[in-house]
């Protein structure tokens, strides 16, 4: 289905200077809205605290992993196998979570997601063995990557279009947090004794408070309900709010809304045609590589640090410093996320990333490890944020859910071979190899986005769709 013509309608502010507009304005008059206000703000912290702790369950296994290879003998294709297995449950939470939140609505399928992965992280900490593990971690990302997923979707749809790319970079940053937590509570915690790793996956598990408190504050999409024809008061309400919020802030009147005849229904055969299927690939590809990478360096750097010859206790130490470069990271596509191109962006990132990671690899010296581990893992993270922003921009709005899920979850089908790649490179070439390969990954995500990306930044989803 092709949308209709824009046209300008009421505004339906509910302060009764006009009739309540219909359920299809309600998207326009999102898009006028020129500033965060407190609504915004308050969900902010809300996702944010959603996303440490997703972050904290994604990091959890890597900074057990040495303590495993002790206890219970595991080898480095063992570590492999199960950071894969990882991989497999977020391709298919990314695939499913994008599917029924584009069916059943964004904030079911985020709120559920979020207690799944809490329930299977508690159960990871009383794994008994190896290959329990590796189910529960099958589980477990399942229910993290359909969270991440639909929350970058989520923020796409309810947040003004001229800071999106801001607030995607400032929860990022919020949420990364959880890599230092999990990292440090992995240095405090594991050298105390045998078990002790189970408390990382404890931790992890505390992201079912936010859960809780996303039922009673966190609404449905303005956008996915006024397509689906579910608008009714509660939006006109909210959306009202948010208005009233805006020009308390402003101090000015909302320009007049243009609304987009929403389009409800959606296959997956649409993504399979046309231009849309070159966004689907473009964001695939980009996807693949951003795993390959930035998971192929965050996931094995304790345990190759453990190879490279020093003990448990150095390794977590350095992977905990690396750990706080992720803050940062994120913060620092602020400032540019929503001023230069997104795509143009992401080339320069992933082109120092490659030169660092290959530093990394060929000079074992500790200086070498902080400066350029850290620096690398840094601009990994203002492209992951850059990244995610464009992904959730990309396709049309009855299949944002399912393009995202399929374009993360390629990212992590790679994942699952890329568990088992970096253990083979690594048997067969050592440090120099697999460095490589990560910087020929980071280098293949700058190319495919710069060569076939689309521009996103600072323009209304509609017109992206179109394009």
């Amino acid at each position: 289905m092709t949308p209709g013509p824009s046209r300008p309608v009421d505004s339906g502010r509910a302060t009764g200077t006009g009739p309540a507009a219909p359920a299809a304005d309600l998207a326009a008059r999102l898009d006028r809205i020129p500033v965060v206000t407190r609504a915004h703000r308050r969900w902010v912290g809300l996702l944010g605290f959603l996303f440490v702790f997703d972050l904290v369950d994604l990091n959890s296994f890597a900074y057990a992993a040495p303590a495993l290879r002790t206890e219970w003998g595991l080898t480095i294709g063992g570590v492999g196998a199960i950071t894969s297995a990882g991989f497999v449950g977020m391709f298919v939470g990314a695939l499913a979570g994008g599917r029924l939140s584009d069916r059943i609505g964004r904030r079911p399928v985020l709120i559920g997601a979020v207690f799944f992965y809490s329930l299977f992280s508690l159960l990871s900490a009383l794994a008994t063995g190896p290959l329990m593990l590796g189910v529960l971690r099958v589980l477990t990302g399942f229910g993290l990557q359909a969270m991440t997923g639909v929350l970058l979707v989520w923020v796409s749809e309810m947040f003004p279009r001229a800071l999106r790319g801001r607030y995607q970079a400032m929860l990022l940053a919020i949420g990364l947090a959880g890599v230092p937590i999990a990292a440090w509570v992995a240095r405090l915690v594991v050298p105390t004794g045998p078990d002790a790793w189970r408390w990382i996956f404890v931790v992890g598990a505390l992201g079912a408070i936010g859960g809780v408190v996303a039922l009673r504050i966190l609404p449905e999409s303005v956008r996915w309900s006024a397509a689906h024809g579910r608008a009714g008061a509660p939006q006109e309400e909210l959306v009202a709010r948010l208005e009233a919020q805006a020009e308390e802030k402003t101090g000015q009147p909302l320009p007049a809304p243009v609304a987009e005849r929403p389009v409800v229904a959606g296959r997956l055969a649409e993504l399979l045609r046309g231009a849309t299927l070159r966004k689907t690939v473009v964001a695939a590809a980009a996807c693949v590589f951003l795993i390959l990478s930035f998971y192929g360096f965050s996931s094995w750097v304790p345990t190759l640090l453990v190879e490279r010859g020093y003990s448990t206790a150095e390794s977590l130490t350095y992977s905990s410093i690396l750990a706080i470069a992720a803050v940062p990271g994120a913060l620092l596509a602020m400032p540019i996320i929503d001023r230069f191109e997104r795509k143009s962006v992401i080339l320069v990132l992933e082109v120092a990333v490659a030169v660092l990671l290959l530093l990394f690899g060929l000079i074992d010296h500790p200086a070498a490890i902080i400066v350029c581990g850290f620096g690398a893992a840094m601009l990994m993270q203002t492209g992951v944020a850059t990244l995610y922003t464009y992904i959730a921009e990309v396709f049309p709005l009855h299949l944002r859910g399912l393009g995202s899920g399929i374009a993360n979850g390629s990212g992590r089908l790679a994942g699952v071979v890329g568990g088992f790649l970096v253990a083979a490179l690594y048997s067969g070439t050592g440090l120099v190899g697999v460095f490589t390969y990560l910087a020929l990954a980071a280098l293949g995500m700058g190319l495919v986005m710069a060569l076939f990306g689309e521009r996103t930044t600072n323009r209304r989803l509609e017109d992206i769709e179109r394009s």
